[in-house]
């Protein structure tokens, strides 16, 4: 059925006569369901869900909470305490487009009593089991796929409860094409007898785009430690002969934390090389010249398929002391692989005992165990590596113990990243305070293990601390007034600018007139600059260039600011966000100044992105014959979604 003539019959039948709120609803529904291949499930709302029919969720930054570096350029984490599916929501404004990796460990449904759905523990005995659970991920990866740039991956961990109807619903959202794979995690010893022990999960990895992956690759951690032997033999002065006695002696006694890289074990002036290369042509019909062994003079022997490499780029490597020669010419000559180039590979196989991770989680807190079965930091890491860049930006909606923000830390840390990563879980007894954002700000101020051991915290990180709130949905004057002030901090998030100035241009800053924000971050929160400090940094962030942005809540400062930008060498453009009750976003009022403004007009833009992931209403939530006159168009316009969530 066409769009027009599916929007035809829902609006034939919201103006059937003879029917209740409840019979519309239902039609509506059947009109809504559709068959999918391979995987169906009964819906069953959710209570959250309900909520956002009525109310848009906003965030709201604890400050008290916030742990600021010293260093200016430290990436601001973000740790949102609300259930994922609001949070979710409110990151459809902030970061529609920008996730580059999302890693979520949502419950396993185990019948164990290990999923919550609406205030409930579901366990092995309710018949909609699997229903609610499909009900509730599906909702939050239909999000989530809004989320991921275009580059974006996604991994998901889940063990064999939901592993085949989690494949089917991924499948389904984004595309079988972009299936990337499935790791697997061998993470303990099962010693239960049964038919046959469990001793994995799994972890499906899928992509927005498959065009846009390259192939994954890094210099391996194996290949990083001998390069460092390598290095201190060299540096001790040692004759070659006896470096390379070290160097294979050091080998035979770490090759467990060598794998693949040992038969790189022969060293030379300029480090760590393998010379067990094949000078073959891998297929027939390979370069047939002579090569001449320097010592003996005498050729030495082809191979069958003839050389690898042409005549010229031989005498190159030849040059350049990267050919290992035989002791006479009986022996094949090889081009030296240098350790450098050793890469290794994402590959389907991972071993991680858990208990070692317990462990480690637990020394965080001083011997406390406050969190069952964390996911291993060091995998995130290594799988996070692979599949981002040094800039990336990372989401964990079922953030549990915080493991995926202590992985990015910990990553930047290892190979001077500046990641950003976001967490959103909920605070159900007491999770998201106490172990969550308490696991993190150990790690990054440092901590006691149990033994007295000091740990040095990864210093060069923020984390910044926010709840959900909540605005009436209507358009009403006072919801719109409300909703602006309320999501300046989610402007902060969208834009990366948490520095506030106390004036612009001479003038004072008030927080019902407007706010001044910058990137400049001279270690601290909100409003705790002096004086002297704010006008200093204030002009070097216009001769630099610096991002800036301007909350515009009341119309009169308006003409201040343009009198005040009028004056103002501006390098870049400031972004404006103006308070307006429709899309306008005072153009007219800022022409003198456009070329040093990008304007946009709230809270329609917030609108506008939320409808795109808002839950349709139902027609039992607003009875518009009770709405008065003069509200009926607006209240209309407001509920009326399209089937792709947007207005009709």
């Amino acid at each position: 059925m066409k769009a027009t003539d599916r929007n035809k019959l829902i609006d034939r039948i919201k103006t059937l006569e003879g029917l209740t709120d409840d019979e519309r609803a239902a039609l509506l529904g059947l009109l809504n369901e559709t068959k999918t291949y391979g995987l169906v499930w009964e819906d069953k709302p959710e209570e959250v869900e309900e909520r956002l029919r009525m109310e848009l969720p906003v965030l709201k930054e604890v400050r008290s909470r916030a742990i600021i570096s010293d260093n200016a350029d430290s990436p601001n984490h973000i740790l949102i305490e609300g259930d994922n599916l609001e949070a979710l929501t409110t990151l459809a404004y902030t970061h529609e487009g920008k996730i580059d990796v999302i890693y979520i460990d949502p419950p396993y449904n185990t019948g164990k009593k290990d999923f919550v759905y609406n205030d409930t523990f579901i366990d092995s005995e309710d018949s909609f089991r699997h229903s609610k659970w499909l009900s509730f991920i599906s909702r939050r990866l239909k999000i989530a796929k809004k989320l991921l740039s275009d580059k974006g991956v996604i991994f998901l961990s889940i063990d064999d409860n939901e592993q085949a109807s989690l494949k089917l619903l991924c499948d389904e959202l984004f595309g079988e094409s972009n299936f990337l794979g499935q790791l697997i995690l061998k993470t303990a010893t099962d010693n239960n007898p049964s038919q046959i022990n469990t001793e994995h999960e799994y972890m499906l990895c899928y992509c927005k785009r498959r065009e846009t992956q390259n192939n994954w690759q890094r210099q391996s951690q194996a290949a990083k430690r001998l390069i460092a032997a390598g290095k201190e033999i060299l540096s001790s002065g040692v004759a070659i002969d006896t470096a390379q006695k070290e160097l294979r002696k050091w080998i035979r006694a770490n090759k467990e934390l060598l794998p693949q890289v040992t038969h790189y074990n022969n060293i030379d002036e300029k480090g760590v090389y393998s010379s067990s290369g094949n000078s073959s042509n891998p297929h027939p019909g390979g370069y047939t010249y002579d090569i001449i062994h320097p010592i003996t003079g005498l050729p030495c022997p082809k191979p069958a398929n003839g050389w690898r490499w042409p005549q010229t780029t031989f005498l190159a490597y030849d040059n350049a002391g990267e050919i290992e020669w035989g002791k006479d010419h009986y022996t094949q000559p090889h081009v030296k692989k240098r350790i450098e180039t050793s890469m290794e590979y994402l590959r389907t196989l991972i071993y991680e005992d858990n208990r070692g991770t317990t462990k480690t989680l637990a020394e965080i807190f001083g011997g406390e165990k406050r969190f069952d079965n964390p996911k291993p930091h060091t995998v995130l890491s290594r799988v996070i590596d692979f599949a981002s860049d040094k800039d990336s930006i990372i989401l964990d909606f079922f953030a549990g113990s915080g493991t995926t923000l202590h992985a990015v830390m910990q990553l930047n840390a290892d190979d001077g990243g500046k990641r950003q990563c976001i967490l959103c879980t909920n605070n159900e007894n007491g999770i998201c305070e106490n172990v969550t954002y308490e696991r993190n700000k150990r790690v990054i101020q440092g901590y006691t293990k149990p033994n007295g051991e000091e740990v040095e915290g990864l210093h060069a990180n923020n984390l910044r601390y926010y709840r959900t709130d909540f605005v009436g949905r209507r358009r009403t004057p006072q919801n719109m007034r409300r909703l602006m002030l309320l999501a300046s901090d989610m402007l902060c998030i969208k834009e990366s600018l948490y520095t506030e100035h106390d004036e612009f241009g001479g003038m004072e800053t008030l927080k019902n007139g407007f706010r001044y924000f910058t990137s400049c971050n001279p270690g601290g929160t909100r409003r705790n600059i002096k004086q002297a400090q704010v006008s200093s940094s204030f002009a070097r962030d216009f001769s630099d260039g610096k991002k800036q942005m301007l909350i515009v809540y009341n119309e009169e400062a308006i003409y201040d600011i343009v009198d005040a930008l009028e004056a103002m060498e501006v390098a870049s453009p400031i972004i404006v966000y103006v308070f307006s009750p429709g899309n306008d976003a005072w153009n007219s009022e800022f022409e003198s100044v456009c070329d040093k403004v990008r304007l946009t007009a709230l809270p329609a833009a917030i609108y506008n992105a939320y409808k795109r992931v808002l839950p349709k209403p139902k027609t039992t939530l607003l009875n518009l014959e009770e709405v008065p006159k003069e509200e009926k168009k607006e209240t209309e316009d407001l509920f009326d979604f399209d089937e792709e969530g947007g207005e009709a």
